[in-house]
């Protein structure tokens, strides 16, 4: 084996005999590149003294002394590094410090190749890839994947990802969130992954205040193929890199950028005039960007098909660019738009140009009224889904005119609409009652028990989920109207109803033909026990979930009806009930029961007594909640844990 010698008259070999005396070979390179390291090679001036054993041992340096290596400058360390061969080579000479880990990740790939072409004798190229570390993750689209969040988002640790996966053309996913307080990402870190990563497809970064223009420039530079850019609470990136990233990414498909100051309409107007294949636009809290930035990119990119802008000071116009121009559009959502009146509304419904429209979600707007909503109903023909949320305009004459507009809706949404009562959820219950799958009221204050003639409306044939969640005024009336008007009912979710009593319920569990599936009835707490009787006896066929949170009249005399007819249940939760160990035995000795997740959180009356039940159970259930169970002791609930291996158990 040939001998590092230093030549330079000292009698002293190199220190970091462990790290040269395995890549002495390839240290040994730097003697023949001749003249393309000028200065560097000089002939010996003393004959190496090889006399074993002090050859292997390592020699103690002076403390002003460097090791002779660590005095090249980085310009021919850098010569050095772009002719090793293989991806595992680099990878190794990546972990012997710093300095050498963040000049290696500078190196870019074409450049490496370039090296290879001209270098004699250098071996192919190895497609072997070091660990870099151990949570990168292969995507099922077959791309290495990467998030790093809080304190391990640092530029080493990027840098040995860049170099790490560089072998295997990098990483094709990376997602930022958060950085290091002491040493976060930079543009450091980020250039690093775009000299190494060309083949980067999906770059986030959330809250990364120290990235700007320059990281981001490099990563248009290095990764043409980039698809999607997500940026979050990046206060130092501008218009500078939209532009960049235009002209750089023309593959662009997916653009979502939040709270960024600095980042305004001339971005956004590069990117309309050099990413054709754009798709997907998310625009949140960016003061910035106004009409001519938003228009610009509905008027260029004909292929947008998901839109979302959300607290933008934006006016009518945009929304009116939107209505002539979002042919493609299929989802669209706009939210806390200030600036925009009902006309902007109106007008985007009139324009007939949303006619692929499928998915509207409108939030906060106060442009939203009677007379818009009936033109967007309209207008967008095809309209299968409509969430409405805090639009306080909408009454109900606008919701009826709407649901007898739009003759394709599938699911429609309310929350916080307190001007919407319930003659206008039964008007709309009228007009789409063949097409309407999904309805979902939640903290609609203005919706109220009212006794009212059912008889003269026809049943809405079509509705198979309901949810009617944290409603005050819904009762006993509301439900008993919804049981008679939609007899299809198989999911149903009555969260928070205080006023539900068992007598509200029933009339829903015998009117409904198709058999109940889901059921939730979380915090309602005045329904007894009969009435789990009579869901079970009714419904035990074909219920699968039901969740009786918070019921705390309910007692072991409900788990003896589900134990007996509920053969397909898989998700029981029964926190804060009034069962006991009694009850626990009876679900355990139920010999068709096969509960999958039972949750059992805040129920006093379980005790220890209760271990071996829960381990018979245990034989199925891959989910089991006993927080804040006082009477379960600690020996238990290690015993269970040891016993139950496959069920995820929490104590």
């Amino acid at each position: 084996m040939p001998t590092l010698v230093n030549y330079s008259g000292d009698d002293e070999l190199y220190s970091g005999a462990s790290f040269y005396q395995k890549n002495l070979i390839d240290l040994g390179r730097v003697c023949t590149l001749g003249s393309s390291v000028d200065g560097y090679y000089c002939s010996p001036k003393k004959r190496a003294r090889i006399n074993a054993p002090d050859v292997f041992e390592t020699p103690r340096l002076r403390k002003d002394q460097k090791p002779t290596i660590e005095v090249l400058p980085n310009e021919c360390l850098f010569e050095i590094f772009r002719r090793l061969s293989s991806g595992k080579e680099r990878s190794s000479c990546s972990c012997v410090s710093k300095r050498w880990l963040m000049l290696m990740s500078s190196i870019c790939r074409a450049e490496i190749y370039k090296s290879e072409n001209f270098t004699e004798g250098s071996a192919s190229c190895d497609v072997e890839m070091a660990s870099v570390d151990e949570d990168l993750v292969i995507e099922d689209d077959g791309f290495l994947s990467r998030c790093l969040e809080g304190k391990k988002a640092t530029d080493v640790r990027l840098a040995a990802i860049a170099v790490g996966t560089s072998a295997r053309g990098g990483l094709g996913k990376l997602c930022i969130r958060g950085s290091n307080s002491a040493r976060g990402v930079t543009d450091v870190g980020i250039s690093a992954v775009a000299h190494g990563c060309p083949s980067l497809r999906s770059l986030s970064l959330w809250n990364v205040s120290s990235v700007g223009d320059e990281g981001l420039s490099e990563i248009a530079k290095g990764c043409h193929m980039l698809e999607k850019l997500d940026i979050c609470q990046a206060s130092s990136i501008s218009n500078k890199s939209l532009i960049a990233i235009a002209k750089g990414c023309p593959n662009l498909t997916t653009l979502n950028i939040e709270s960024c100051p600095e980042i305004g309409n001339e971005g956004l107007q590069a990117i309309a005039r050099s990413c054709p294949k754009l798709k997907c636009i998310s625009i949140k809290d960016c003061p910035l960007v106004g009409d001519h930035g938003v228009s610009s990119l509905l008027s260029s990119a004909n292929n947008l098909s998901r839109v979302k802008l959300q607290d933008l000071n934006i006016t009518d116009f945009s929304l009116a660019v939107i209505g002539h121009y979002g042919k493609a559009i299929v989802n669209l959502v706009l939210s806390s738009l200030q600036n925009v009146s009902e006309r902007g509304f109106w007008v985007m419904g009139v324009a007939q140009g949303l006619q692929k429209l499928m998915s509207l979600t409108v939030s906060s707007c106060r442009g939203v009224t009677d007379a818009s909503i009936e033109a967007i109903g309209r207008g967008c023909i095809n309209l299968k889904q409509m969430f409405l949320r805090r639009c306080c305009l909408v009454s109900d004459n606008g919701l009826v005119a709407f649901t007898k507009a739009a003759r394709s809706l599938e699911s429609l949404q309310l929350e916080e609409c307190n001007s919407i009562t319930q003659f206008g959820i039964i008007g709309a219950l009228s007009n789409i009652k063949t097409t309407l799958k999904y309805l979902t009221l939640v903290k609609c204050k203005g919706i109220k028990d009212i006794d009212v003639e059912v008889s003269m409306f026809s049943p809405c044939e079509s509705l198979q989920h309901l949810s009617i969640r944290n409603c005050p005024g819904v009762g006993n009336a509301s439900l008993t109207m919804v049981g008679k008007l939609c007899p299809k009912l198989q999911r149903v979710d009555l969260t928070g109803l205080y006023g539900v009593t068992d007598a509200g319920l029933l009339p829903l569990l015998h009117n409904s033909e198709s058999g109940l599936v889901k059921v939730n009835l979380a915090g309602c707490g005045n329904l007894s026990d009969n009435i789990v009787a009579e869901l079970a006896r009714l419904h035990g066929g074909t219920l699968e979930l039901l969740n009786l949170d918070g019921c705390r009249k309910i007692t072991d005399a409900s788990l003896v009806a589900i134990a007996d007819n509920c053969v397909l249940l898989k998700d029981l939760d029964m926190s804060k009930c009034a069962i006991t160990d009694a009850g626990i035995a009876v679900l355990s000795n139920a010999n068709r029961l096969t509960l999958q997740v039972l949750s059992l959180s805040n129920c006093s009356g379980v005790t220890c007594k209760s271990g071996p039940s829960l381990t018979n159970l245990g034989q199925t259930l891959v989910g089991l909640n006993l927080q804040n169970c006082s009477s379960i002791g600690c020996n238990t609930v290690e015993l269970l844990l040891e016993n139950l291996w496959r069920c995820d158990i929490l104590a």
